[in-house]
């Protein structure tokens, strides 16, 4: 295992930049009596005005230092929410949990189908279906970071809840279990063998006759959560779910790459994304065609959509909505910058460690 020196000089890249303060922009609102709330989370929605019966919802999970709002501001989540018209639910940690607002994914028993911060955010889903009549079979969860590995958990330990979901910069299912392991799989040592991850994600809830549909996004610049994890939670997702290692299909552009693999129904169930040049965070384009999102920490300009991708996959748009992304370019092609492709937002020590929700 790493010791912490090493993983400390690793995380020391770059001078991070300072998270946008929630302002007048909040457009969500509060959802409150959803249960015994477990894990003592916050509940935050957004429900477009005349909604239609048996709308969708999305469920998105924040990364570390972030707020609802911050994280809503910079996919656009809301914005196309009002368009298309669907309702999203907000999971947001409270400071009293982690100091610096990561769900707990290190934490065994916050993982765990009952008794911690799964079981929160599956109680504020079940109240959000019934108070807005919302459609059960199209529920879906999507996440950065910390909230990528609190996906890939509520994936595992809630399936029957969820057609979809997508996990970035995240990490397998029950990575870790420890303030020293989350540090190592954050850096890609120690992660569990292949037949071992499927088994947990197997072993996470009574099994189900719903398999959800898992995408996989990380970039290749990711110094805060290595590339390797992204290996590592694709395998685990095959591995549970009992298929080849080799894809059906694969597409490519200039910046990124596409692998399916489909399920028995010969659609698509495990799916890999690598965005090249992208550092930590979510790919947005907040200036194409079909422009949302704002760029920002950990919200990075690739010319690539990702929540209209989404969207578009997941049903919730048709598929015309959107225009082709706009790849970002190469080193070798004029406007090329290396700090907005690679994100710019690389952490310090104090603020990578942060970002991990591993220290105050």
């Amino acid at each position: 295992m790493r010791n912490l020196s090493d993983t400390l000089s690793r995380l020391a890249q770059q001078s991070g930049l300072t998270m946008p303060s929630d302002g007048a922009d909040d457009r969500l609102a509060e959802l409150t009596g959803f249960g015994s709330n477990p894990g003592a989370l916050r509940a935050r929605c957004h429900v477009p005005a005349d909604l239609p019966a048996d709308a969708p919802l999305v469920v998105c999970l924040h990364g570390c230092t972030q707020s609802a709002s911050v994280y809503d501001r910079g996919t656009g989540w809301s914005t196309l929410a009002e368009q298309a018209g669907f309702a999203l639910l907000f999971p947001e940690q409270r400071r009293e949990n982690n100091a610096n607002l990561c769900f707990n994914w290190f934490v065994p028993a916050d993982i765990a189908r009952h008794g911690g911060e799964v079981e929160s955010i599956a109680q504020m889903i079940r109240a959000m279906v019934a108070r807005h009549g919302l459609d059960p079979a199209r529920i879906h969860v999507t996440g950065l970071s910390a909230g990528g590995a609190m996906t890939a958990a509520m994936l595992a330990a809630w399936p029957e809840l969820f057609a979809s979901g997508a996990i970035f910069a995240g990490l397998p299912y029950a990575a870790a279990a420890t303030v020293p392991q989350a540090l190592d799989r954050m850096r890609g040592h120690g992660l569990a063998d292949d037949a071992a991850a499927g088994a947990a994600v197997r072993a996470a809830a009574p099994r189900s006759a719903r398999r959800p549909r898992v995408a996989i996004w990380h970039g290749t610049s990711d110094s805060t959560v290595v590339l390797a994890n992204r290996d590592a939670l694709t395998r685990q997702w095959l591995a549970a779910y009992d298929l080849p290692p080799a894809p059906a299909t694969t597409e490519a552009d200039r910046n990124w790459s596409h692998r399916v693999w489909p399920g028995p129904d010969g659609a698509p169930l495990v799916e890999e994304w690598t965005i090249t040049g992208l550092g930590h965070g979510v790919p947005i384009d907040p200036h194409g065609p079909d422009a949302l999102g704002a760029a920002g920490p950990h919200m990075i300009d690739v010319g690539l959509a990702s929540t209209l991708r989404l969207a578009r996959d997941w049903s919730l748009i048709p598929a015309g909505h959107a225009a082709a992304e706009r790849p970002a370019p190469r080193a070798s092609e004029p406007g090329f910058d290396p700090l907005k492709v690679a994100g710019g937002v690389q952490a310090t020590i104090e603020q990578a460690l942060r970002a991990a929700g591993l220290m105050r």
